[in-house]
C-alpha cells in the first residue's frame, strides 16, 4: 500500500445490532487467525457472575475444540485443560469423526486418570465439543451441552444434541427449548468427560462450502441467548473475531452469568475450486494421453503402412524401385530408394513415363521387379518391332530397285534389235521406218 493510500476501514455491525464492547474486558481473552481455506476468531470470558473461567478451547486448524468445566474452583478448568491438550494429542489428520470421537474418548480417560493422579480433584468432569474441518467436510464430536451451530445462507443449525436433563425434557414435549433456557436444572448434564470409563462421544460428519460460517460455544452463550438472537448477530458480523466478540457481549448484555466461550470459523474455501482444477488438469493430462496414444498408434500403423508399401518410379533418366509411398511430411520424404534399374524413360511409351512420374503402386517388391521386367519386355519388344518393320522396308526397296533396272534393261534390248524380240516371242504390228 503506498504511503499516501488511506488503511481500509475496519468492518462495523449493521445497523440495529450495536452491543456492549468487550475489548478492554479483564479476563477476556481473543485467538485470531487464518489459513488458506479458513478463518476463525475466539473469545473467552468469565462473565459477570463466576469469579474464575473454567471454560478452555482448541483453536489448533483445521481442529477446534470447546471444552467447559465442572468441579468447581481449581478442578473445572483443570479438566477442560487436560482434555483440550488430549484432544490436540489425538486428533486425526482428516475429517474422521470416529476418530475424532476416539479423541474425546481417550480425553475422559485423561481426566480421569488425572484425579486419581491428583491432577485437580475427584469428580472433576467437563463437556467436549469438537470439529475438525477438511476441505468441503467438518467431523464432529460431542459430548454434554456445549454446542456446534452452522450458518448456512443466512439460516442458523445447530448441529450438536445436548446431553442435558432439560433437553430430555424438551424431547419428552414437557417444556419449551424457551423454558429449557431459564429451568432451574438447566445446569443438570447427563453425560460428559470424567466421571465414567465407559462414556462414549456423539459423532457424525457433515457437508460444508464456501461462506459458510459455523460458532462454537459453551452454554454461556446458549443459555442466555436464544438462537434467532445469535443468528442475527453472526448474519451481521463481517469477520469471525467480530462474530465472536459480539456474541459474547450478547451474553454478557443478558447477565452474563456463566462463563462464555466462543470460537466463530468461516469456510473460505472448501476445495471445490482446487477439485475443478484438479479435475480439469486430470482431464487434460488424459485428454492429451488418450491424444499421444493415438498419435503412436497412428504413427506405428503408417509406418507399418510405409514399410509394406512399394511402387515404381523415377530415377533420374531411368527406373527405380522405391519402398514406401510416394508422398512427402513437412519435407520429409516417406519412401526410399532400394534398387536402380537400367530401363531408360526414353525408352518407354510416354503415357508410362507419365504414370511412373505419379508412382505406380505395387504390392510387394517382387511385384516391382516382375513391373519393370514388363517394361523391358515391351521395350525389348518394341525394338525387335522397330527392326523387323525397318528390315521388311530395305528388302521392299531393293526389290524394287532390281525389277526396275530388269524393266530398263529389256526396253533397251528392244529399241536396238526388235527381231530379238520376236524372236523371243513378242508381237511387233506397224512398226514402220
Amino acid at each position: 500500500m503506498s504511503d499516501d493510500q488511506a488503511p481500509a476501514p475496519e468492518p462495523i455491525m449493521s445497523p440495529g445490532h450495536d452491543t456492549l464492547s468487550v475489548e478492554a474486558r479483564e479476563d477476556s481473552y481473543t485467538d485470531t487467525g487464518s489459513t488458506a481455506r479458513m478463518a476463525w476468531g475466539a473469545r473467552t470470558d468469565v462473565g459477570l457472575v463466576r469469579e474464575h473461567n473454567e471454560d478452555s478451547y482448541l483453536v489448533r486448524a483445521p481442529v477446534f475444540a470447546v471444552c467447559d468445566g465442572m468441579g468447581g474452583h481449581a478442578a473445572g478448568e483443570v479438566a477442560s485443560s487436560i482434555a483440550v491438550n488430549t484432544i490436540a494429542d489425538n486428533a486425526p489428520q482428516h475429517a474422521d469423526d470416529i476418530l475424532l470421537g476416539a479423541a474425546v474418548e481417550a480425553a475422559n480417560v485423561a481426566i480421569i486418570n488425572g484425579a486419581l493422579n491428583g491432577d485437580g480433584k475427584q469428580g472433576m468432569g467437563c463437556t467436549a465439543t469438537c470439529a475438525l474441518i477438511e476441505d468441503d467436510r467438518m467431523a464432529i464430536a460431542h459430548v454434554g451441552d456445549s454446542r456446534i451451530y452452522l450458518l448456512h445462507s443466512g439460516t442458523l443449525v445447530r448441529l450438536t444434541h445436548d446431553h442435558s436433563y432439560v433437553e430430555e425434557l424438551v424431547e419428552a414435549g414437557e417444556i419449551t427449548a424457551d423454558e429449557a433456557r431459564v429451568h432451574p436444572s438447566r445446569s443438570v448434564i447427563t453425560r460428559a468427560l470424567g466421571s465414567d470409563p465407559d462414556m462414549y462421544a456423539d459423532h457424525f460428519t457433515i457437508g460444508v462450502s464456501i461462506g459458510d460460517r459455523i460458532i462454537m460455544c459453551s452454554d454461556g452463550l446458549s443459555s442466555m441467548v436464544e438462537d434467532s438472537e445469535i443468528e442475527a448477530v453472526a448474519v451481521s458480523s463481517a469477520t469471525p473475531q467480530a462474530a465472536a466478540n459480539n456474541l459474547v457481549s450478547a451474553a454478557l448484555t443478558e447477565g452474563g452469568h456463566d462463563n462464555i466461550t466462543v470460537i466463530v470459523i468461516d469456510i473460505l474455501d472448501d476445495g471445490s475450486v482446487e477439485q475443478h482444477h484438479q479435475s480439469s488438469r486430470r482431464a487434460f493430462f488424459a485428454g492429451t494421453l488418450v491424444t499421444l496414444v493415438a498419435l503412436a498408434i497412428l504413427m506405428t500403423l503408417a509406418a507399418l503402412f510405409v514399410r509394406h508399401s512399394w511402387f515404381v518410379g523415377v530415377n533420374g533418366t531411368t527406373v527405380g524401385i522405391y519402398q514406401g509411398i510416394h508422398a512427402d511430411v513437412f519435407g520429409h520424404p516417406l519412401y526410399s530408394l532400394v534398387e536402380t534399374t537400367s530401363v531408360q524413360l526414353t525408352d518407354l511409351p510416354e503415357t508410362v513415363a507419365k504414370s511412373l512420374e505419379e508412382g505406380v503402386v505395387v504390392s510387394s517388391e517382387a511385384e516391382a521387379a516382375a513391373t519393370v521386367e514388363s517394361y523391358r519386355d515391351q521395350i525389348d519388344a518394341d525394338k525387335t518391332a522397330a527392326a523387323e518393320a525397318a528390315e521388311k522396308a530395305t528388302d521392299g526397296a531393293e526389290a524394287s530397285k532390281v525389277t526396275h533396272d530388269e524393266t530398263a534393261e529389256t526396253s533397251a534390248q528392244a529399241e536396238s534389235n526388235p527381231a530379238d524380240i520376236s524372236k523371243a516371242g513378242g508381237h511387233v504390228k506397224g512398226v514402220r521406218g
